[in-house]
C-alpha cells in the first residue's frame, strides 16, 4: 500500500459497528429519529387542517433518508434487507421513497484502513501484505456484507478480493429481528400476517451469503454451467486465498451494466435477451438461481459484448414444486386464459385465495392487462411502462384491504425477486425482447 492509497481510503471510510450493543444502539437511534419525524409530520398535517394517517406520516422522504443512512452505516443484514425492499417493492413504492431507498443499492461506506488490516490479519496472518505485489487499499466496490479490493500477485495475476465486514455474520439474526420489530411497531404490517417463516428463511439465506467458502463453490458451479454460454464471463475462484470471510477470484474488467443505456438498441436488446434467457435456464433447467438482481452484480464489456456475472452468495437451489408452479403459470400466460392464470397464481402461492375471492374483479383486471401486453406479437418493449401504472393502482387498491394480505412461499419470493429485478434492468435499458418466443422454447 502507498501513502496515496491510504489517503484515498479515508474517503467515505466509516467503521462498521460490529458489537451487539453498538448495533442495537444504532437501531435505537434510527427508531427515535423516525419517531421524531412522525411527530413532526403529524403536527404539520394537523396545523394544515388535515387528518393525518400513520402510514402517511411514516412514509415520508425525511424518514426514508434517516432509515437509508442508518442502514448504510450498519451494513450487514440490516442494509441487505433495505436493499431488498428497494428492489422488490419496485413500482409499488411512492417515487420519492423509491429514489431514496435506491441509494442503498449503491451507497455503502467502506471500512477504514485500520479495520481492514485487522480483518485481513485475522484471516491471512500478520505478514499478509507479502503475498501481493500490490494490494489496493481503497475498495473498488463496497456493498452490504463486504467490500472488494483489487490486488496483484507476484506472478502478475490480477485478483478481486472480497473482504467481509467484521461482525456481520454474528449480527444477522439480531439485525433481521430488529428490522422486523421496526416494521411491526410502525404499523406497516398487519398483526395477523405471520412473517416468522419468511424471517427464518431470510436469516438462513443471509448466513449462506456470509459464508465465502460456500460462495466460492457456487462461483465455480456457475462458471462450469455457463462454459457453453459465450455471452457471459464468470470469474475463476482463487482458492489459496479464500477463507470463510475472504473470497479471492480473478479480476475481470467491465463497465457498470447501466452503461448499456447509451448503447445502440440491438446491443441493449441482445444483452437483455441473454440475461432473461439466463433466468429461464436457472429456473426451468438447472433449478439453481442467483437470486440477487442488484445491478452491481452485472458488468458489461463493450469491446466483447459480454456480460460479467458477479456475487454468487445468494445462489440457491430451487425446489421442483416451485419451478413447476412457474412452468404452469407461464403456460397459462401463453394460452391467454385468464381463469387458468388466476388458478395457477393461487396454486403457486403468488396470490392468496382470500384476496382472489374478495377482489375478483380487480384480480381479473390486472391479469387482463398483463396478458394483453405480454401476448402482443413481436418483441415486448420494456421501455413502454404505461401498463405498470394501471396494475400498480389496482394492486394498491387490493393492498388497502389488510385482512387479505398474503405472503407467498419463501422460495417463490426469492425467485420473484430475481425476475422482478431483471425486468427492472430491462426497463432501465428500454430493451425489446421477444419474451413469448423465449418462454415457448422452454415449454
Amino acid at each position: 500500500m502507498t501513502d496515496d492509497d491510504d489517503v484515498r481510503a479515508d474517503r467515505r471510510g466509516r467503521a462498521v459497528p460490529s458489537g451487539r450493543l453498538s448495533r442495537l444502539g444504532a437501531f435505537g437511534r434510527m427508531a427515535a429519529g423516525v419517531g421524531g419525524g412522525v411527530v413532526a409530520e403529524g403536527a404539520r398535517r394537523i396545523a394544515a387542517g388535515e387528518r393525518p394517517r400513520m402510514g402517511d406520516m411514516l412514509l415520508t422522504p425525511a424518514n426514508a433518508v434517516r432509515v437509508a443512512d442508518q442502514l448504510a452505516h450498519l451494513r450487514g443484514a440490516a442494509m441487505k434487507l433495505g436493499q431488498m425492499i428497494s428492489m422488490d417493492a419496485g413500482d409499488m413504492l411512492p417515487p420519492e421513497l423509491s429514489t431514496i431507498l435506491a441509494r442503498l443499492r449503491n451507497q455503502a461506506h467502506h471500512m477504514p484502513p485500520q479495520q481492514l488490516d485487522k480483518v485481513l490479519t485475522a484471516e491471512w496472518g500478520r505478514d499478509w501484505r507479502r503475498r501481493f505485489a500490490h494490494f489496493q487499499a481503497h475498495p473498488i466496490a463496497a456493498a452490504s456484507i463486504g467490500q472488494v479490493h483489487r490486488a496483484r500477485l507476484p506472478d502478475g495475476s490480477e485478483l478481486a478480493i472480497k473482504v467481509q465486514y467484521p461482525g456481520v455474520k454474528q449480527s444477522i439474526d439480531a439485525d433481521v429481528d430488529n428490522v422486523a420489530t421496526l416494521l411491526r411497531v410502525s404499523g406497516l404490517l398487519p398483526r395477523t400476517l405471520d412473517i416468522a417463516p419468511l424471517l427464518g428463511e431470510a436469516k438462513r439465506q443471509l448466513h449462506e451469503e456470509a459464508d465465502y467458502i460456500r460462495e466460492g463453490a457456487m462461483l465455480t458451479r456457475y462458471r462450469d454451467l455457463l462454459a457453453d454460454a459465450p455471452a457471459f464471463v464468470v470469474p475463476a475462484l482463487h482458492e489459496p486465498l479464500t477463507t470463510p470471510r475472504v473470497l479471492a477470484m480473478t479480476y475481470v474488467a467491465g463497465m457498470p451494466i447501466e452503461a448499456l443505456d447509451t448503447a445502440e438498441q440491438p446491443v441493449r436488446d441482445a444483452a437483455m435477451h441473454s440475461l432473461i434467457g439466463l433466468v429461464l435456464r436457472e429456473l426451468l433447467d438447472w433449478r439453481l438461481m442467483q437470486t440477487d438482481p442488484n445491478f452491481a452484480n452485472y458488468r458489461w464489456q463493450p469491446e466483447t459484448g459480454r456480460i460479467v456475472l458477479l456475487d454468487f452468495g445468494a445462489a440457491r437451489e430451487i425446489p421442483a414444486e416451485t419451478a413447476d408452479g412457474y412452468r404452469v403459470l407461464l403456460a397459462a400466460g401463453l394460452s391467454g386464459d385468464r381463469d387458468a392464470v388466476r388458478a395457477a397464481a393461487i396454486a403457486a402461492g403468488f396470490l392468496g385465495a382470500a384476496a382472489a375471492a374478495a377482489h375478483r374483479p380487480l384480480v381479473d383486471a390486472m391479469i387482463d392487462v398483463i396478458l394483453d401486453n405480454l401476448n402482443r406479437p413481436g418483441p415486448f418493449d420494456f421501455g413502454d411502462r404505461a401498463f405498470v401504472g394501471v396494475v400498480r393502482e389496482q394492486g394498491m387498491e387490493m393492498a388497502r384491504d389488510r385482512t387479505t394480505w398474503h405472503l407467498p412461499p419463501a422460495d417463490t419470493l426469492f425467485v420473484q425477486r430475481k425476475i422482478s429485478g431483471t425486468a427492472l434492468l430491462a426497463a432501465r435499458l428500454k430493451a425489446r425482447v421477444d419474451i413469448r418466443a423465449m418462454v415457448q422454447d422452454k415449454m
